[in-house]
């Protein structure tokens, strides 16, 4: 008999064998899972779990619909509020979001939310459903800049209203940190994320890849010259953030953004790709984050021994606890309470290791987390060839720079309304990673559904 309180276990390939390949390590749900887990929601009528979606799914109405087996009913339920179902299903943190709310959690485990919605994406693009596009378009035409989890997502609402919608995109490929940023074996680029843009495309949106917008045209440009009577910016913060120690420059130093980048888009983790990267046989990621652990599981793929490097302690980790689980597994070995002073090369300026110093945690700073403190004479070296420096990242100026009246704050992101994504500059808007720096998919998606909802207003104001 099932168990009520307890989730349906999720398969994974066991950590031995995936630690060897790029395949996803999680597999989901089949049907007979998927229903037996949606069997378990309370249908709750205030339910906490919309609350705790950044996009405010129906969830216990796509739930209630996987219980009777209408996956189909399930998958228009979600397309109401989401573009992108099976990347979030992935990568979203559910577990500090929607299951993290989740009334059944009170007394047992939470619904395993994001797996149903993962299983409903994947049955939807095995069984080709796809949104429908409007009837007719409302004349009205507006630009995206970027193609990421904020730039789809404010697209793809417009598109159901009706708008003209053109998408700009710097790189070759389409996706943003989807395509380029998140391994493969987290979010599969040809069957998930390709499958998710082409079902944007069939709403009729438009894409336009190439184009580095603040070069190749500028945003004066396309309200003043192309015809654009609104413009999106969803451009993200692709501009890496280094420590600033002795040694930083040196050759086998990487930002966790390139490395990410050559594997990813460059296909470094394919025997039939040439590609430019220095893999590294001894790495460390510096850094607590989940592109941290990206960096670091894609390393351990790569050959390398791989540790992480982080100047907290464990429960300070902002990773998901899930990523960290399956980061242990694989056989990647955390140096927690450390932290980095100096990445020492030898005579051809290659890294040769690293000299660090342990920590240990003082009072909270302005993030309410412990500050950590340098322990004096506890400095030691680790033998190294490659070091990763995954410490966050901030958008990169040549938008807001290119484009009058467009305020910024310190950190060089874009000022925008949180709730409609209005800039400075009338017909402007602007969310996601451009406007916050660095955050999850699932809070760019949150910032697209306000800037398509501000710019619906403003033109139908117009």
């Amino acid at each position: 008999m099932m168990d009520v309180l307890k989730k349906v276990p999720v398969r994974e390939q066991d950590p031995k064998v995936r630690a060897a390949n790029f395949d996803e390590v999680c597999l989901g749900y089949d049907q007979e899972e998927a229903m037996a887990e949606a069997s378990r929601c309370l249908k709750c009528k205030n339910a906490r779990c919309m609350g705790g979606c950044p996009v405010s799914i129906n969830i216990p109405g796509f739930i209630k619909e996987v219980e009777k087996g209408d996956f189909e009913a399930a998958a228009k339920v979600i397309a109401e509020a989401s573009a992108l179902p099976a990347v979030c299903g992935r990568v979203c943190p559910q577990e500090t979001q929607c299951e993290g709310v989740c009334v059944r959690g009170v007394k047992g485990e939470p619904i395993s939310i994001g797996k149903l919605e993962r299983f409903v994406a994947d049955w939807s693009r095995e069984h080709g459903f796809a949104p429908e596009a409007p009837a007719e378009t409302n004349g009205h035409k507006v630009a995206v800049i970027g193609s990421g989890p904020s730039g789809l997502t404010c697209a793809g609402d417009l598109a159901k209203l009706g708008y003209e919608v053109t998408i700009f995109e710097a790189l070759h490929q389409l996706g943003g940190v989807l395509i380029y940023g998140i391994p493969e074996f987290r979010l599969p680029k040809d069957t998930v994320v390709k499958t998710e843009i082409e079902n944007v495309k069939k709403l009729g949106v438009k894409i336009e890849t190439d184009v580095i917008v603040g070069k190749s045209v500028t945003i004066d440009q396309l309200l003043d010259e192309e015809g654009f009577e609104a413009v999106f910016i969803g451009s993200g913060a692709g501009l890496p953030m280094f420590m600033g120690i002795p040694g930083e420059n040196a050759n086998g130093v990487f930002s966790a953004n390139e490395y990410l980048t050559r594997s990813n888009l460059m296909k470094a983790f394919r025997d039939d790709y040439d590609t430019p990267i220095a893999a590294g046989k001894k790495v460390a990621v510096v850094g607590g984050g989940n592109v941290a652990m990206d960096a670091a599981r894609t390393a351990l793929r790569l050959g390398a021994d791989v540790h992480i490097v982080y100047r907290r302690s464990e429960a300070e980790l902002p990773a998901r606890a899930e990523e960290v689980h399956h980061a242990k597994e694989e056989g990647i070995q955390f140096d927690l309470l450390t932290n980095p002073v100096e990445i020492l090369t030898d005579e051809n300026g290659w890294v040769r290791g690293m000299r660090c110093i342990r920590m240990e945690l003082g009072e909270p700073d302005a993030s309410g987390r412990r500050r950590p403190v340098p322990i004096k004479g506890s400095e030691f070296e680790m033998e190294l060839d490659t070091v990763i420096m995954s410490l966050g990242t901030s958008p990169n100026p040549l938008i807001s720079g290119t484009t009058k009246g467009l305020e910024t704050n310190r950190r060089k992101c874009i000022v925008a309304e949180e709730a409609t994504g209005q800039t400075s500059r009338e017909g402007v808007f602007a969310g996601g990673d451009a406007v916050t720096g660095a955050a999850t998919v699932i809070l760019a998606m949150e910032a697209g559904r306000a800037g398509a909802r501000g710019i619906h207003a403003y033109l139908s104001g117009k």
